[in-house]
């Protein structure tokens, strides 16, 4: 081979082709942004939802602003659509990750379905009486604590791939610890719908008939659900917040 031919078949490497080191740096940092710009909006939107939903459910949020009363439908539909808009945003972290992507696809299954419940809050506020919106408001119920639950279980897949090993056992502690916490609200809320239900059960509970139907008329269901929820509530936040401040911390702490 003369040395005309030798050049070629040389591969030049020119700045077009020389392969670029900083888009995958690139690329991450944008997956991080967003996966810290969810974290933020699950945090600020948890509890936002919260409060907007027992208060629509409770009462008429807009009875002193002049606005139509079929605007209470709005303030809940848009905090559980701000959490499967957080959700969604996790998303673009760790694609090919199946476990971490499946357990974010079951919280957001659960949050379209918080987020198609809301209205059923202002109607059952509205017509109280209707058993088909009452079953709605109970749905509504699980699926929220459900979501708070399975949002735990993403916590966790999400805290295993983050290289801080303290982060790491702390969420796989307070994610059993709140998951168990979920689960005993649900069997609580379960014994309280049945008294709500069936009232003619409180008679055979003897001496503890009374003081219970007495708690039951001093605290409507949505409350004491509100009150139960808390502490698994903030407990997440923690959670979130914690997450938050190491994936801060790895890239701009030096």
């Amino acid at each position: 081979m003369n040395e005309d031919e030798r050049e070629k078949t040389v591969t030049h490497v020119t700045p077009e082709t020389r392969p670029t080191e900083t888009a995958p740096n690139a690329e991450l940092l944008r997956s991080l942004g967003r996966l810290v710009r969810g974290l933020s909006m699950l945090f600020w939107g948890l509890p936002t939802a919260l409060v907007l939903c027992v208060q629509v459910a409770q009462t008429d949020l807009f009875q002193h602003w002049g606005v139509a009363a079929v605007a209470n439908i709005v303030p809940p539909a848009v905090a559980t659509g701000w959490l499967l808009f957080g959700l969604s945003q996790l998303g673009h972290f760790q694609k090919q990750e199946r476990v971490w992507i499946s357990a974010l696809d079951r919280a957001k299954l659960l949050a379209l379905v918080n987020f198609g419940l809301s209205p059923f809050l202002f109607w059952w506020n509205q017509q109280p009486q209707q058993e088909f919106f009452k079953i709605a408001i109970e749905v509504l119920a699980v699926s929220g604590l459900a979501f708070l639950a399975d949002l735990n279980l993403v916590l966790y897949r999400l805290a295993a791939m983050l290289p801080d090993e303290n982060l790491r056992q702390e969420t796989r502690h307070f994610t059993m610890l709140n998951r168990l916490l979920v689960l005993g609200i649900v069997i609580f809320a379960a014994v309280i719908a049945l008294l709500l239900h069936f009232p003619q059960v409180l008679p055979a509970l003897g001496s503890y008939a009374e003081p219970l139907a007495d708690g039951l008329r001093v605290f409507p269901g949505l409350w004491i659900f509100l009150f139960l929820v808390l502490l698994p509530l903030a407990v997440t936040m923690a959670l979130i917040w914690k997450i938050k401040q190491v994936i801060l911390d790895s890239v701009f702490g030096g």
